[in-house]
């Protein structure tokens, strides 16, 4: 379907909500693209670079001309705009979050949803380490995914405009899946490495005055670079998931430790070519 008609609201122009107007304006080109955000300076350099064609502080204006929503906000203030705002959205509107958390956003989102609005989850698995729209380029969605947790309230013609527009917007494919089995994923995939990272970089030896370091090193602690707000909500709102990885995780180098002790060679070299070839074949999927 052709969105270039469309009037589209990005909330929220950090460096995900910023990048995904990047891409909207540059590879969509809707009829008008508008920002919300509680900051004026952020605006002001939003549309002073040309990015939205106005912006906002107060949502109401533009939400109810607003034919789709991005809401790229973190999980619980994602929840609360939307409450906040529930009788300013266009009858019919469709309406998309890029939380990075999935089960618990959309159950109290559904709770109090109009009917005649869409809400379709969504997560764009993409970022960088840093924070802001000076940071924010649509080339980070480049080869990415996007998953999306429809439900079947949702329109499938909705589905096909919004799946259209990530394809667009330069993600390399969707994946569909419920919200309980993103949250169970992510816990995996992006959760359980910040935190490896995070424990990586806690180690005393890291203040020494002269540590030398290679790529591996600082390609694993990259992430570490960590917004403290955003991850402290999603680790703590996943916790479920996340200790479950935790414990296989602890279990794993459970059994390095015991090879090192045991100067068990061949326990050693198990566990190396089995991990090599497990992410050998990750990469070809």
């Amino acid at each position: 379907m052709d969105c270039s008609d469309f009037n589209i609201t990005v909330v929220g122009l950090g460096l995900i909500g910023g990048s995904i107007a990047m891409a909207i304006k540059k590879k969509i080109k809707p009829k008008n693209l508008w920002g919300v955000d509680i900051d004026t300076d952020v605006l002001h350099l939003a549309k002073t670079k040309r990015i939205i064609n106005e912006g906002f502080i107060d949502p109401a204006k533009p939400l109810e001309k607003s034919d789709l929503v991005f809401i790229c906000l973190y999980p619980k203030t994602a929840v609360k705009f939307i409450k906040e705002n529930m009788t300013s959205f266009k009858p019919g509107t469709i309406v998309t979050d890029v939380a990075g958390l999935k089960a618990s956003v959309i159950r109290e989102i559904s709770a109090i949803l109009r009917d005649d609005i869409d809400f379709i989850g969504g997560h764009p698995m993409a970022g960088n380490e840093y924070k802001g729209i000076k940071f924010a380029s649509e080339k980070i969605f480049q080869g990415a995914h996007y998953i999306i947790t429809p439900s079947s309230k949702n329109k499938k013609a909705n589905i096909s405009v919004l799946k259209n527009m990530i394809l667009k917007m330069g993600f390399a494919n969707i994946v569909e899946m419920t919200p309980e089995e993103h949250d169970y994923m992510v816990a995996f995939t992006s959760h359980l490495p910040h935190i490896i990272a995070l424990s990586l970089v806690l180690n005393p030896t890291i203040q020494k005055k002269y540590i030398c370091t290679g790529n591996s090193f600082r390609d694993v602690t990259r992430v570490a670079k960590i917004n403290s707000d955003l991850w402290s909500e999603l680790l703590l709102n996943n916790s479920y998931n996340i200790v479950k990885h935790l414990d296989i995780f602890q279990s794993n180098l459970q059994k390095f430790k015991t090879a090192v002790l045991n100067n068990d060679v061949n326990l050693l070299k198990e566990l190396l070519t089995k991990g090599c070839r497990l992410r050998e074949e990750l990469e070809q999927k």
